[in-house]
């Protein structure tokens, strides 16, 4: 694994990638917890953690709404890897709900499993799980903490139930 910290707006990111795309990326509150295994290499002019520099670079200053030709490569279970494929479709400015997803996703019951699986997404941003708000357009949790998830909802103007 290479990685490398993006200095960011909302503050540090680590970018976490191999040949294969992007595999993590680290909110602030994660790179105060986690630690890198040993054997990952800091680098930030590994190819694909330039490419995902430069398209955060574009996001944070309004110039970029879709990253739809990153190379995302998060690790889950069948049913997580679905969740972040629908959460793809959310489109910048726009939000959705935990319920509308699991309708999405023709498992109207599972609401509480896409939840969960949006709560352990490993690419927060690119793939946006900070557009999931409650029904009541509420703010619901957000692994980066919610003062990170009130940023990047007030960058993409989506307003919300404080």
């Amino acid at each position: 694994m290479y990685h490398t910290i993006y200095i960011s707006p909302i503050g540090p990111l680590r970018l976490v990638s191999d040949e294969g795309g992007l595999r993590q990326l680290w909110l602030p509150n994660e790179i105060e917890e986690k630690i890198c295994p040993q054997g990952w290499k800091e680098d930030a002019d590994f190819s694909i953690n330039r490419l995902i520099a430069a398209r955060l670079d574009d996001y944070f200053a309004g110039r970029r709404v879709a990253f739809d030709d990153l190379p995302l490569a998060p690790h889950g279970t069948p049913f997580q890897q679905a969740v972040w494929q629908r959460l793809l479709t959310i489109p910048y400015g726009e939000i959705s709900h935990y319920s509308i997803i699991a309708q999405q996703m023709g498992k109207p019951k599972a609401v509480r499993a896409v939840g969960g699986a949006v709560g352990r997404n490993p690419i927060s941003i690119l793939i946006p799980c900070h557009r999931v708000l409650g029904r009541d357009m509420s703010l619901t949790g957000y692994s980066g903490g919610l003062p990170i998830k009130r940023a990047l909802l007030a960058l993409e103007k989506i307003a919300y139930r404080p």
